[in-house]
């Protein structure tokens, strides 16, 4: 299984920075991220219920009424997340809440290996795995100290937002645990993925009617009459929703099958490589941006904690 799940997941990280490449492009065009994170949400949904029909497997959501009702709602979590970023990218920069959130990816799934939380087997700590998690965590800070400049002053006096940070990171490995067991519900995944990217949905639209309502927001594009600027998009633009469904799927079947903490940091491994080249060459129209030393040994140093948990 390690032969399937290691690569996948690190494609599976990849295929977040098209996630974000393609988010960007369709909040350009709706003029606002919740719309544009419910509309990629509502793609994924599609995409996964059209998987599910194709497999023959859509049948099993009939035992959705049996299964205990927070198995059914992981998906929440992928709203809090995006929510957190739209929140939290104005306020301490992308890359120091990016280098958060890793962080509390790794911490969250170092706690439900170690501890078997959720489920999940327990794993003895090792020194391997303890030194394999300090090292992805001194790779995220290397990477966010080489790209954000002042670290110290980036996080004067955001105590809270910080916290946030580390929440929203936290979330996702969890969102993949309690997919999996709803998997072990069902039997199904691109059924249980399909719930999943539902209940985000429904979170996301919820978010989008209260952002709408209390700031009195003019109509985003992707409803204005016209809608010129959905027409003008590149096709790519679309494609947020098919990666998020990828990603989702994969962690969710590869967390009982390596653990959680192996496939949280190939994932946000094959993230971090994959972000390198979209800033070294600015694809999916994003800004080129220069790629420091520090955050290139940031990267490997994030690779070799990877390996470390994993080979060790």
């Amino acid at each position: 299984m390690d032969a399937f799940f290691i690569p996948a997941s690190l494609v599976a990280g990849g295929l977040l920075a098209v996630q974000a490449g393609a988010n960007a492009q369709l909040s350009k065009a709706t003029g606002s991220p919740f719309t544009a994170t419910t509309l990629q949400l509502s793609v994924g949904t599609l995409a996964l219920l059209a998987v599910a029909l194709a497999t023959g497997t859509l049948t099993a959501l009939a035992g959705l009424p049996g299964v205990p009702w927070w198995h059914v709602i992981g998906g929440t979590a992928s709203a809090f997340y995006v929510v957190s970023t739209i929140l939290l990218f104005p306020r301490l920069g992308a890359v120091v809440a990016v280098g958060l959130f890793i962080a509390g990816q790794m911490l969250a799934s170092f706690a439900l290996d170690t501890f078997g939380l959720l489920g999940v087997a327990p794993k003895a700590l090792t020194p391997a795995m303890a030194g394999g998690t300090l090292a992805v965590l001194l790779g995220a800070g290397a990477i966010v100290a080489g790209q954000a400049g002042s670290l110290r002053q980036a996080l004067a006096g955001k105590s809270g937002w910080i916290v946030l940070a580390l929440l929203a990171g936290a979330v996702l490995p969890v969102q993949g645990v309690v997919n999996g067991l709803l998997r072990q519900d069902l039997g199904a995944p691109f059924a249980v993925g399909a719930v999943s990217f539902f209940v985000a949905t429904l979170a996301m639209a919820l978010a989008l009617l209260l952002v709408t309502l209390f700031r009195r927001a003019p109509a985003p594009a992707a409803v204005a009459p016209q809608g010129s600027a959905l027409r003008g998009m590149p096709w790519w633009g679309w494609l947020g929703g098919f990666a998020g469904a990828a990603y989702v799927t994969t962690v969710f079947t590869a967390i009982p099958a390596i653990g959680a903490a192996a496939a949280v940091g190939l994932t946000v491994a094959g993230q971090q490589v994959a972000s390198v080249f979209v800033d070294r060459y600015g694809w999916f129209r994003l800004p080129q941006r220069p790629v420091s030393g520090l955050r290139m040994a940031g990267v490997a140093v994030l690779l070799l904690g990877v390996a470390i948990i994993k080979l060790l």
